[in-house]
């Protein structure tokens, strides 16, 4: 299976929309929740904003980046990846 992210883009702060190379498209969505350790400087909307596609990765600086197989299999299944604790 192909989990490379061609795009993405905020659409607002802790939402994203992201396509797949195959087409798949859909929705990753950060809960306060989930905002600590290494995605605690997501908090800060001017660095959220900073998302970028690099290599088929979902990432922004500081080496922060999400797991493109999960994020595939959950927008597969619902349309969006819902990242909480």
């Amino acid at each position: 299976m192909n989990y490379k992210v061609v795009s993405v883009k905020p659409l607002e702060h802790l939402r994203l929309e992201v396509r797949f190379a195959d087409g798949l498209s859909g929705e990753v969505v950060f809960k306060e929740s989930h905002l600590y350790g290494v995605f605690e400087a997501l908090k800060d909307p001017a660095v959220f904003s900073q998302v970028r596609c690099d290599e088929g990765f979902v990432e922004w600086p500081g080496e922060i980046d999400i797991a493109p197989d999960a994020m595939y299999h959950a927008i597969c299944a619902n349309g969006c990846w819902v990242l909480e604790n």
